[in-house]
């Protein structure tokens, strides 16, 4: 099995941090959005995982290089033309092997091997309150019977949450191909959805499966709410006397090398690698990796790499290497 996770995404609702770093590196729960993806894809033993890059690829192949001793392939999308022309740009020609899709900006949590133990073609999905916002089947028993991206009239509310399994795996190719050259567009991008119709109208079948587990990453509050979920089901409680002048408030997360001092952390709080805080109460807040925060109060906030924050604020959003003083 080979796997493609397409992170291009530019990210444009979680600027200022994705001026400076790509969306999948932005960090939830002490690290990487694509560290979390990555972790499970390695335990799934596949022959090969592809990734596509776009805006600021190289910190991408750089993380992944540097963390993961994997059979890994970067494929630049120079044009972010859609989800489906990505895909194309991973499916090699003639590519037999069957395929696992996962998306670069979500966070699934999911019987696995239950999952690729099937012998069809599988579709993630979700009930969802607002299915106008996603790609929605239709399905009779598990088996789908259409699907359409962001319908305006949605038939059902069981969205696509971005994991394909896919068998017949050259012929998604052959539909994402046919698509891409006749020029085909929905909402202006080459959709996966279009290429998965196309295969449900020549006959392919293909299946729904029920996922759970799935967090997004795509703004800021969603980001924190995933945060939320993450330390509390998958983070040991850590004692005060890692940092005895300090008050650690579970569910939290703190990396083993930031230095806390004279602060009360949490709940809900996750702090990252190589990070300084001193004299701050932080709650449900994600802090990244080299962030330095002085005397403040901050809640619901997300602090980007390297950034300072040194006075008392509430609610921020703070890019990269930004420095923010009261």
């Amino acid at each position: 099995m080979k796997v493609i996770i397409p992170a291009a995404g530019v990210g444009t609702r979680l600027r200022p941090h994705t001026h400076s770093a790509p969306k999948a590196l932005l960090y939830v729960a002490g690290k990487p959005i694509l560290a979390h993806i990555v972790d499970q894809v390695v335990q799934l033993n596949p022959s090969e995982v592809t990734i596509i890059v776009g805006f600021l690829g190289s910190q991408i192949v750089d993380f992944v290089k540097r963390e993961y001793d994997l059979n890994v392939r970067f494929v630049e999308q120079k044009e972010l033309l859609g989800l489906g022309y990505a895909i194309l740009l991973g499916i090699e020609p003639g590519e037999t092997e069957d395929l696992l899709v996962i998306l670069g900006d979500t966070i699934v949590e999911t019987d696995w091997q239950g999952l690729l133990g099937r012998n069809q073609n599988v579709l993630g999905v979700k009930e969802v309150d607002e299915p106008q916002r996603f790609g929605i089947v239709e399905v009779k028993g598990t088996r789908i019977t259409s699907i359409v991206e962001k319908p305006e009239n949605p038939k059902s509310n069981l969205a696509v949450v971005g994991v394909y399994y896919i068998k017949d795996t050259m012929a998604l190719r052959n539909a994402l191909e046919e698509i891409y050259n006749n020029g085909i567009r929905t909402k202006g991008e080459i959709q996966v959805t279009d290429a998965i119709q196309l295969l449900l109208d020549n006959g392919v079948e293909l299946h729904a499966v029920s996922i759970d587990g799935w967090y997004d990453c795509g703004r800021r509050e969603t980001m924190l709410q995933t945060n939320r979920h993450l330390l509390a089901n998958h983070t040991d409680k850590r004692e005060n006397s890692d940092h005895p002048e300090s008050v650690l408030i579970p569910p939290v997360y703190v990396a083993p090398d930031a230095v806390i001092e004279r602060s009360i952390i949490g709940p809900d709080t996750s702090v990252a690698a190589r990070c300084v805080i001193r004299n701050s109460i932080i709650r449900d807040s994600i802090i990244s990796a080299g962030a330095h925060v002085e005397d403040a109060r901050l809640m619901s906030s997300l602090i980007g790499n390297n950034a300072v924050v040194n006075g008392s604020f509430k609610i921020l959003n703070v890019g990269d290497s930004s420095e923010i003083s009261y």
